[in-house]
């Protein structure tokens, strides 16, 4: 393993989540897009404690390092981790009530603490809260070293009673609606639930006096697996996990209020310390308060919301016309590209729908790894193809972190429905984004179609994750993802294939053997060139080739949209290498690699990030573009990220991100790329309707085409 100079991993998503937070606190950003923006971030925080803090913690216990800490011990980096969180959060909060609540307030949006309710708005809190909450409530005596078993990532109240001097936990109802909404004229006064049952708790506790109270809620270690030897009872064994997780150890805390004594008491009951516990001010727990940043929500409670407080809607652009005929025959006319969610994902489910509908469609196979909710037209279109006797696979993966409980549910339904479903490879997690379709041809030939992807086959993400698509019946291509189904379903042992290179058998050899080959070919007069966009680049060996590569001369453009180990600008190391960070509206999930190659351009689009578990602990796919227009218009996408001067940061070599929109020089033009590769989606779409047109008119003239 390399010794190189690396930053710290966790760190390194610490800043990642930062940008996410400075997107939301730029003044060019509307009200509910800057709440939208700072529940991601503390959605992010929530994940990032469960999983990544809680191994950092058990590796404090035994003493133990990791090569991504770069160097910092873990009682070290959890002091780090602390800091930084802490100063997060403060300038959250700030931001939150010196500027989007008194912004929304004047927009008719008011969030009311305690302190601002009206006596009216008392007396009717206080019937709500007799009517509808109290008789969901049940109080709980904490002990010193015992914290009831109430779940994770619950909202909680806790109450400090004078005569005894004991502490009462209370759990929010997670059964009815997290905010109460009080309508007066031309305004919505809007109340979360906790602050009621922190106001009127007292009635839990008869004969007692409560002292004090503050609200709470505790993240719990998710960060254990599976028993993946249980092959016979898999299902189970997941289910296992679940309930598992929502009482596992804990890792933090994050509470609002001031009670010292209560902290402490509850500090000790969750065998938490000092660098365990967050402090943040009213409002808690934004990760999981989707409805505030919806303007649904308020025309429900019968406001409409100014379109100012919101994005401008990007409709995305139809790539394939139903009207047109066949999607097998649009396939068949040469390879298809997609750029969601600029593009439609329509075409993705039009592909597998008309795949399950037409008779002359023998068989589908298709990995599954996050889906959307219980009408997933996706999942349901290939039980209907299973019923109607078509030969269906599905290589559903329950191992995907917090999907868990939502692909069981599909397991069952699919196996119902006759669909062959397994569940993955041992010990890996399949990532890997692939439909293989199976056709009989007028002929009687027999035809495949093919659908890859860097995202999911989720309908729901697809209208705001930046993906790519590719669809192809190139026959070298379908030959080896058929052959990736097998070593899949253990029907054919581990092999390289022609066009694809496949996590963790041959994928990350392909990806330094591709960044060795440039530094070979580069030259002071020809110099190599590469360019990625990933989510995440911390694998230590491919940090290395880069770093070999640079010291060649290699002109190395990275597009890191989240973890970036990797120093660039040091001298003699990483001078040629460029790191930049796309955020924004949409996130940027999608991976492509593009490769200079002496002239002879390679283009790849991957499932896989640059991360040692993305190289090691999961099934991952590298494909090539060889479409040479589609290679040609991928290559126009991906040097677009390092033209923004927006929303994209740049990393230094003292490991700090400068944010590019305040170094803009005066009358430098603004460049946004997302609203950039939106409007070449929609140049594009127009040039193939007016493409289609002309092709209609001749056919119409009995001309050729």
């Amino acid at each position: 393993m390399s010794k190189l100079p690396t930053l710290n991993r966790e760190l390194s998503w610490l800043d990642y989540n930062a940008r996410v937070l400075a997107e939301g606190l730029k003044p060019s950003t509307p009200l509910l897009e800057k709440l939208g923006f700072m529940r991601i971030f503390s959605s992010n925080l929530d994940e990032f404690f469960m999983v990544r803090v809680a191994t950092v913690k058990a590796a404090a216990q035994i003493g133990q390092t990791n090569e991504e800490w770069a160097g910092m011990e873990p009682q070290t980096l959890l002091a780090a981790i602390n800091r930084k969180v802490q100063a997060l959060y403060d300038m959250l909060y700030g931001h939150l009530h010196g500027t989007v609540l008194p912004g929304l307030a004047g927009h008719g949006i008011q969030l009311i603490p305690e302190k601002e309710w009206t006596a009216r708005e008392w007396r009717y809190l206080e019937r709500f809260f007799t009517e509808h909450v109290y008789p969901l409530l049940t109080p709980l005596r904490l002990e010193p070293d015992f914290f009831p078993s109430t779940g994770s990532l619950q909202v909680h109240v806790a109450f400090r009673l004078e005569e005894d001097g004991s502490v009462a936990v209370v759990q929010v109802p997670k059964n009815l609606d997290r905010f109460i909404v009080l309508p007066q004229e031309n305004a919505l006064r809007i109340v979360p639930l906790e602050d009621v049952i922190l106001a009127f708790g007292s009635k839990l506790f008869s004969g007692l006096k409560v002292l004090h109270g503050i609200v709470f809620k505790v993240n719990r270690d998710a960060d254990f697996s599976v028993d993946e030897d249980r092959d016979d009872d898999f299902l189970a064994a997941m289910e296992e996990v679940l309930a598992g997780r929502q009482n596992s150890t804990p890792v933090r805390m994050v509470y609002a209020g001031e009670d010292q004594i209560l902290l402490s008491a509850l500090m000790q009951s969750l065998s938490l310390g000092p660098l365990d516990v967050y402090h943040i001010d009213w409002l808690l727990d934004l990760g999981r308060a989707p409805e505030l940043c919806d303007p649904e929500f308020y025309r429900r409670h019968g406001l409409a919301p100014d379109p100012s407080l919101s994005f401008s809607l990007w409709k995305p652009a139809r790539t394939f016309d139903e009207k047109s005929g066949s999607i097998f025959d649009w396939i068949d006319e040469h390879d298809r590209f997609v750029n969601l969610p600029y593009e439609s994902f329509d075409v993705v489910q039009r592909f597998v729908e008309e795949s399950a509908n037409d008779p002359e469609v023998l068989g589908i196979k298709i990995t599954l790894y996050r889906t959307s909710g219980m009408n997933s037209p996706i999942v349901h279109a290939l039980a209907r193809a299973a019923r109607s006797g078509k030969q269906v696979v599905v290589v559903l993966e329950l191992k995907a972190r917090f999907d868990e409980e939502k692909n069981i549910s599909w397991a069952a339904e699919l196996e119902q429905a006759g669909v062959i479903v397994t569940f993955g490879v041992a010990r890996l997690k399949v990532h890997a984004k692939a439909a293989l379709v199976i056709r009989r041809r007028q002929d009687g030939s027999i035809a495949r179609y093919l659908h890859l992807s860097t995202g999911n086959y989720n309908e729901k993400t697809a209208r705001s994750y930046v993906d790519f698509c590719l669809f192809t019946a190139n026959p070298g291509l379908c030959t080896d993802i058929a052959l990736f189904f097998n070593i899949l379903t253990g029907y054919s042992g581990i092999q390289s294939l022609a066009l694809i290179a496949i996590g963790p058998f041959d994928l990350k050899e392909r990806i330094i053997a591709l960044i060795d080959r440039e530094a070979a070919q580069s030259t002071p007069e020809s110099p190599g060139v590469i360019m990625a966009k990933l989510n995440s680049l911390s694998d230590p060996d491919i940090i290395e080739a880069l770093y070999r590569a640079s010291s060649r001369g290699v002109q190395i453009k990275l597009n890191v949209r989240g973890v970036c180990t990797l120093i660039p600008g040091l001298p003699g190391l990483s001078e040629t290498i460029e790191e930049q960070s796309v955020l924004g509206r949409y996130l940027e999930h999608g991976r492509m690699l593009y490769f200079r190659n002496g002239g002879s351009e390679e283009l790849y689009l991957s499932s896989a990030d640059w991360l040692h578990r993305n190289m090691k602990k999961r099934i991952e796919l590298l494909f090539p573009v060889l479409d040479s227009e589609i290679k040609a218009r991928c290559k126009d996408i991906l040097s677009a990220y390092f033209s923004d001067n927006t929303h994209s940061y740049r990393l230094g070599p003292n490991g700090d991100w400068t944010d590019l929109s305040l170094t803009r020089r005066p009358g430098e033009p603004a460049i946004c790329v997302q609203e950039k590769l939106f409007k070449m989606a929609k140049k594009t779409a127009r040039n193939k309707e007016e493409r289609q047109e002309v092709l209609q008119v001749r056919r119409s003239k009995g001309k050729p085409v």
